[in-house]
């Protein structure tokens, strides 16, 4: 065990930032095993057209939970990829709608059953006897309830 995994819960970013990364790096392995070539950081703004299949920047950043600015160097990646596409709304001229090209949805049929795969894979792990998921939406509760930095200004204040 290193200083890190004894540390307990003064290092829980640290800990997710590296279980995310390792889940990342094997999406990658993943993706390749299967001949696909994909990002995993592009998957949350794939996904979400895959679904809803006409968004607006601001609409995109909020469905998967981006600030405006990632979202948009995304969205960039994306296009340059010819993954999507953008193009003025014609109710209001400031506003760029984005949604995926041919090749985008091609690649969402080619990913599909490698999502089910994942999936099960994924739910597999996090099936643990304190499941993983359903702590995570615990905590992000908690936060939305009052941040982080809330509640260490709460407790500095209150010593």
């Amino acid at each position: 065990m290193n200083v890190i995994d004894e540390s307990g819960i003064l290092a829980i970013s640290t800990r997710l930032q590296r279980l995310a990364d390792t889940l990342r790096k094997d999406g990658v392995l993943i993706y390749k095993a299967n001949n696909i070539d994909f990002e995993p950081k592009w998957f949350p703004v794939i996904y979400t057209l895959h679904f809803k299949p006409v968004l607006s920047v601001v609409e995109i950043a909020n469905e998967i939970g981006y600030t405006h600015p990632s979202t948009i160097s995304l969205l960039k990646e994306l296009e340059k990829e010819k993954l999507i596409r953008s193009k003025k709304d014609k109710a209001d001229e400031r506003k760029r709608l984005i949604q995926l090209t041919t090749k985008g949805h091609a690649l969402v049929e080619q990913m599909k059953p490698v999502w089910e795969i994942m999936k099960g894979a994924a739910a597999e792990l996090a099936n643990t006897k304190n499941n993983l998921m359903k702590a995570i939406a615990e905590v992000e509760e908690q936060i939305s309830e009052q941040s982080f930095f809330a509640r260490a200004q709460r407790l500095r204040s209150s010593k």
